[in-house]
């Protein structure tokens, strides 16, 4: 078991930012409307938090197969510039 106990469950919007990278999203747009309305986010900011959730290892706890599927694609794209 973990020593580390208490603080280390993700807070509701970590959670439902990575609930909404899980979902499929059907033409251009579609994402960005759903961040805007369902988070309340502006999209520069929802990515900006995503991409610091996926260097936080309770994200990779909560949801490892998305956490390590986005941190490839990341990976991919930094290896690409």
């Amino acid at each position: 078991m973990d020593e580390d106990t208490g603080d280390e469950r993700l807070g509701r919007r970590e959670r439902d930012i990575l609930a909404l990278e899980r979902r499929g999203f059907s033409g251009p747009g579609a994402k960005e409307r759903a961040i805007r309305e369902e988070l309340g986010l502006a999209p520069v900011r929802y990515f900006q938090l995503l991409n610091a959730l996926l260097d936080d290892p309770r994200a990779l706890s909560h949801d490892p197969v998305t956490v390590n599927r986005l941190r490839r694609i990341r990976d991919t794209r930094r290896a690409e510039r």
